[in-house]
This record gives C-alpha cells, sequence and structure tokens, in this order.
C-alpha cells in the first residue's frame, strides 16, 4: 500500500488543508502499508504522529480490521490526554473510535472500554499491566484482534527500565493475541537508530524493519544559541523579566524546587507566569498549560515533563536554566521553537554557577560536532524478571512451571539460565508456590506486593512518598514529608504552584496537608530528587576541551566570556591535551581523568587500594590514598583490568523488586548498571602526569 484511503486523503487535503504530506509522512506509508516494525526518526513536531496514524488507519478500512486494532503508548498521560483529540478527529473521518485508558480514567468509563473495545487504544505501560493483572478483564477476548503496538517518544522508554518493563508486556501482549504485533516506534533525534528498532522489536529480532529518518532541508538556517552566566536563580529571573518582551517563552529548569523559586520570583517581576512538573495535580498542569498555550507574552517554566510532545502552543524562545545532562534532551527542547515558517530555532541557556557554565559549554561544544548518544538500555533487569514472573502468575492464575519461558518467547532476560535462577528464589523465599507442576502467587508476594490489588507491581519505578497538597477540596500538589517535618519558627509555610501557602493542618495517616494561601513569599519548595546518572564520560571530555580553551560554536555574552575565562585559569593545572593529570595539593592527591560518574566508579574499583576508600565519586576525578608516594606509572595502570564498582546497601533500595531477588543478584544488577569499561580502559590508557601545588 503506498496510498492514504480515498475518505482520509480527501480529509487530508480539504479539511486539514495540507497541500501535501510532509516528507517522513509520505516515506512512512508503504513500510508500514506492508507490516513492517519501524523506527520514525523526526525533531518535536515533525508530523510522527500523523506519519504512523494515517497508514494504520487505512489499513483498518482496507483490511476491515475489527476490534482493538492498536495500542498506542505514551510516556506520560499528559501527552496521552493531548493526542486523544486529535486522534478521535481522524479516526471519526472513517467512522473509528479512539478512547483513552490510564489511571485518571474512571471505572465507569473503563468498563465502558471493556465491553465495547475501540479501535485504537492510548495508555501507558503500567496501565497495561493493571489491566493484564486485574480480574474484571477477558485478556484474550480484549486483546484478540490486536495487529500492531505504538510506542511514542520510544528513546525516553528504553533509557530505563520502564523500557524492559514495556517490551515484556508487549511479548505479553503477543502471546495472548497470537500473532506476531507489528512494532513501531516514534523517537526524537537518537545516536543509534538501528539498535533502538532492533532492541523495540523485542523478541521478534528479525523481522522485517526499516528506520525511516528522511533528511530535511526544509530550515537550513542554523540555531539562535546563546550562553550567559547570571549566577543565582534571582539573576537568571531578571534576565528572563528584562528580554523578549512579548513572546511567548518556555523555561527548563534541572528540579520541581527551582521551578517553583523562579515561577515566584517572575512574577514577583510582573511577568506573566505558569508552571509545569510533576508533583503539581493534574487540574493544575492542565490549567497552567492550556491558559499558556492561548496567552501572548507570557513564561511556563517547566522541569522535562514538557520536553516530550505536549503541545502548548506556538513558542517564540526556549530558556534552558544551567544544561540538560544530555545532546538529546537539548535537541529535543530546541526543536520546540521555530515551528512557524518565519521563526529560527532558539534556545538561550543561562548557568547559575561557573561549575555549570563549563557543563553548559562542554554540551554546546559537543553538540556542535554532531554527535548525539546512543540509547543504551540498561543491562541485566533481573528485578523486572522477578516483576513479570509474578505479573504473569497474577494474570493467568496459575503457570506451568516449566512452559513460563513461551510468554517471552525468547527475550534476552528471560533465557533460562538468566530467569532460572530469579525463579528459584521467588519459589524459596515463599513469592511463589508450586503444586503440581504449577506455579501460583504465593504468601511473600501476596505480603510485600499484594495492597491494593497488586498495583504495587504494574510499576517499575519507584515513587517517594509525597503528601497531597490540598486548598479546602481543590488539589494543588504534592510536597515532600520532609517539608512538613523541618523545625521553623513561626507558621509553616510552603511553596506549590508558584505562591506561597500557610499549612494550616495534616492528616498523617491519609498523607494529606491542608493550606490557605498567603500574601507575600518565604515559602519552602522541597522534594527528594532521582538520582541523574552524572555526567557521562562524552560531555566530561567536551567539558575538558572548553577547559583546555575550546569554545562552543553558539553566542557567548560578555558574562560568560569573562567567567570561562576565570574557569580556566582556575582549573588550567587539571587538564592537559595529553593525558590525564595527577595533582598533589595540601595531602590532597587527585586523579583529573574527566572521565564522567560512571567511568570514575570503575576505576575507583579498578585502582583498590590505591584509591581512597571514603571519597565519593565525582564526575570529574578520583581521589587517591594521600599516602602514595611518587607517581602512578602509565605501564602500571595501563596493566590494571578494569572492575565492576562497589554498591552500597543503601543503593538497592532504589532498585524496585529488589526483595524479590537474592542479594547477590540484585548487587551484581547495579555494578553492571554503574560500570563504564570503555572509559576506563581509555583513561587507563592515556599517560599521566605528576604536579605538586
Amino acid at each position: 500500500m503506498t496510498t492514504l484511503h480515498p475518505t482520509l486523503a480527501h480529509h487530508v487535503s480539504n479539511t486539514l488543508g495540507w497541500p501535501r504530506l510532509r516528507p517522513l509522512q509520505a516515506d512512512a506509508l508503504t513500510p508500514i502499508g506492508d507490516g513492517l516494525d519501524a523506527l520514525l526518526v523526526a525533531p518535536t513536531a515533525g508530523g510522527k504522529t500523523e506519519a504512523v496514524v494515517f497508514p494504520l488507519l487505512s489499513m483498518m478500512e482496507e483490511r476491515r480490521w475489527t476490534g482493538l486494532s492498536v495500542i498506542y503508548v505514551c510516556p506520560l498521560k499528559a501527552l496521552l490526554n493531548n493526542l486523544l483529540p486529535r486522534l478521535q478527529r481522524y479516526a471519526t473521518w472513517l467512522g473509528r473510535r479512539v478512547e483513552l485508558w490510564h489511571g485518571d480514567v474512571s471505572a465507569s468509563r473503563r468498563q465502558s472500554i471493556l465491553r465495547d473495545p475501540p479501535d485504537v487504544l492510548l495508555t501507558t505501560p503500567e496501565s497495561l499491566e493493571a489491566m493484564l493483572i486485574g480480574t474484571r478483564v477477558d485478556h484474550r477476548r480484549f486483546m484478540g484482534e490486536l495487529r500492531t503496538v505504538v510506542v511514542d517518544e520510544v528513546h525516553a522508554f528504553a533509557k530505563d527500565d520502564r523500557g524492559w518493563h514495556l517490551l515484556c508486556v508487549l511479548e505479553r501482549l503477543t502471546h495472548l493475541a497470537g500473532r506476531p504485533l507489528q512494532r513501531i516506534g516514534l523517537s526524537a533525534t537518537v545516536g543509534n537508530p538501528g539498535e533502538l528498532l532492533s532492541w523495540l522489536q523485542g523478541a521478534g529480532t528479525g523481522r522485517p524493519a526499516r528506520v525511516i529518518a528522511p533528511e530535511t532541508t526544509a530550515d537550513s538556517r542554523s540555531p539562535d544559541i546563546e550562553l550567559d552566566h547570571v549566577g543565582s536563580v534571582a539573576n537568571a529571573a531578571r534576565v528572563i523579566a528584562a528580554l523578549h518582551a512579548g513572546e511567548k517563552r518556555l523555561v527548563f529548569c534541572d528540579s520541581r524546587r527551582m521551578v517553583e523559586e523562579l515561577g515566584e520570583t517572575l512574577r514577583g517581576h510582573g511577568v506573566t507566569t505558569f508552571l509545569s512538573h510533576a508533583s503539581l495535580s493534574a487540574d493544575e498542569r492542565r490549567r497552567a498549560e492550556e491558559a499558556f498555550a492561548q496567552a501572548r507574552d507570557c513564561v511556563i517554566v517547566s522541569t522535562s515533563t514538557l520536553e516530550l510532545g505536549v503541545d502548548v502552543g506556538d513558542l517564540d524562545r526556549v530558556i534552558q536554566i544551567n544544561a540538560p545532562w544530555s545532546v538529546a534532551s537539548f535537541l529535543q527542547r530546541l526543536g520546540r521553537t521555530g515551528r512557524r515558517s518565519a521563526g529560527t530555532r532558539n534556545c538561550l541557556l543561562l548557568a547559575l554557577s561557573r561549575d555549570d557554565l563549563l557543563a553548559a559549554a562542554g554540551l554546546l561544544r559537543l553538540w556542535g560536532t554532531g554527535y548525539v548518544e546512543p540509547v543504551q538500555p540498561p543491562p541485566d533487569p533481573r528485578h523486572i524478571v522477578a516483576q513479570q514472573l509474578l505479573a504473569l502468575t497474577l494474570q493467568e492464575g496459575r503457570i506451568g512451571d516449566s512452559l513460563w519461558p513461551d510468554w517471552w518467547d525468547g527475550l534476552p532476560p528471560f533465557e533460562r539460565r538468566s530467569a532460572q535462577p530469579v525463579l528459584d528464589h521467588l519459589i524459596t523465599e515463599g513469592f511463589l508456590e508450586r503444586d503440581g507442576g504449577m506455579l501460583l502467587i504465593g504468601p511473600e508476594a501476596e505480603q510485600r506486593f499484594g495492597r491494593r490489588h497488586f498495583m504495587d507491581l504494574t510499576a517499575v519505578f519507584t515513587a517517594p512518598p509525597e503528601f497531597t497538597v490540598l486548598n479546602g477540596s481543590v488539589e494543588i500538589g504534592r510536597t515532600d514529608p520532609t517539608s512538613l517535618t523541618s523545625s521553623v519558627q513561626g507558621p509553616r509555610l510552603l511553596l506549590l504552584a508558584g505562591r506561597t501557602w500557610k499549612v494550616d493542618w495534616i492528616d498523617w495517616k491519609r498523607r494529606r496537608c491542608f493550606v490557605e494561601p498567603v500574601e507575600g513569599t518565604g515559602g519552602e519548595a522541597r522534594w527528594t530528587s532521582a538520582a541523574s546518572g552524572g555526567t557521562s564520560f562524552a560531555l566530561a571530555r567536551a567539558m575538558r576541551d572548553v577547559a583546555l580553551g575550546a569554545d562552543p560554536p553558539v553566542r557567548l555574552t560578555r558574562r560568560a566570556v569573562d567567567a570561562l575565562t576565570k574557569v580556566r585559569a582556575e582549573i588550567s593545572d587539571t587538564v592537559h591535551p595529553d593525558g590525564t593529570v595527577i595533582v598533589r595539593e595540601d595531602g590532597d592527591l587527585r586523579w583529573w581523568t574527566w572521565a564522567g560518574y560512571r567511568g570514575n566508579a570503575t576505576l575507583k574499583a579498578t585502582l583498590g587500594s590505591l584509591a581512597d576508600p571514603l571519597h565519593r565519586v565525582d564526575d570529574l576525578y578520583v581521589r587517591l590514598r594521600a599516602d602514595l608516594t611518587g607517581p602512578l606509572r602509565h605501564a602500571d595502570l595501563r596493566a590494571l583490568h578494569p572492575r565492576y564498582p562497589q554498591v552500597d546497601d543503601r543503593a538497592l533500595n532504589g532498585l524496585k523488586f529488589n526483595t524479590a531477588l537474592p542479594r547477590e543478584l540484585a548487587v551484581e544488577t547495579l555494578a553492571a548498571r554503574l560500570a563504564d569499561f570503555p572509559a576506563a580502559a581509555s583513561v587507563l590508557s592515556e599517560p599521566t602526569r605528576l604536579l605538586v601545588r
């Protein structure tokens, strides 16, 4: 099939007023229509949604599909909510239905969907899992006509355990449907699209597949990017308030706390400001995003939640506080601008400190080389294997103790030599029970995961406990418990949704906090931050290049030039173009490797007794034992073989379902994820210089 269904083609031309499809949309018609697995790669607003939906709707009509034919998976409920009206409009042209299923959809609406399945279902992996383990869903009837699964923002899934969970669920859906499911991923620019597509295929690797990423020549203009050094959040607010009056600006911050502080400060400067982050209530975020989409001369301040494809209308400018952790993330954010025909992609980066300035300059230097990080799924997802074995047992009621591998059809984590030790542990510890060749849910699983109908098994990420904040009956958002227990003088004030609230009373049992608005400022915003994973080897080396004198290919303000000059002078002893530097100063011995967090964690383990055992891993250097005498010889370093990093027992708490694993397997999983052997090997191969100050 190389053409759209006639009715759909009519509406594309006459209702949407499109003279032609975009190159990506035209290129996707035949491979998707022929049933190939595919990965569609394009920047934000590149037309990926239509590129996949138009041929699928045409296939439905041409091949007379009935029942639930397509599942469309997104990483965020907000993205699903945003897509729903657009996809419903397209489907209605052909008399087809699109429905939404996630945690905010009412029980009555879900029952209606189960009684009369739509043609397309928009959902999340966690909702799919809840559907599968739920007792009210006839899985085989509901999934029996499934043909295709679309995974939006697939790169966002693949980089963490949600991706492994999604792949496992897709294999179970394939088993229930009784046929191979066409898998189509939509992605922003990544460094390894072919590998990402093979990963998405899961057990079906080897099926015909194609990466669809046509070259775009529509806008040959270079993006307008500027780097500034402002020194503080307060100064960042002054710059934002003073520049670009009359424009619609999207500001990205690297934490919820910074979003709140910057939002409150901007409002103090008289700027119309909206906020968006994960701890605001869904209604609060929706109101902010809708108001921002319809307004002019305003700012919306957000964490990475708006990095993905949620539509907030045409933007004039993106402003980034400090720098994101990857070039891929920067490209995604940059792509939110320049959508209008006369617009140019642009970004203003505001560094809060000199360290932040070096990191931002390094990222822009890396971007300027054309580098984009490869997406690397985390290795050894043994804890996901444990979760899946329990989830499948709940789904089926009981599973054969020799037939369980069939459900994942050879997906690597479920090869017997890898998964059997996990299964044996689940049986030994009472998570599963064996009865006449069948496996059933055991008492330990009931005790640990059985609350609320095993809902804790549906998500593979650990969410810290938060208190719901309410003004009367209206939910504002959620706050960290420490903001309610820390010592304060006078009334306890919270900062949430960009304004200050006074705490009236706290319902500790139900984790609810009731507040009233107050005039002025002084509220506290506090949340437990998730680990970022630290600086990568590629970014650390780009920062080293900047320290050695290389400038990023962007405009630098006078403040940025002056601050970079001072940074280079301060750290000039830590860099050398021909290798690494060991600096001894005041009894402190540091090996400046510029290897990134994981590289230095691996090097610290590899050095063994030579490394300071009490020093926490740093992104740029490894602290050596201060009593070492003489330099580390190059030949001695080259003879070392990289070793897995040591794992702190406290880190196991961040690995969800670690209690369902033998401790040694949980430690091995975390060690493999912390290691960067190529980075360590690269550093060990480089000459070292000793400097005594």
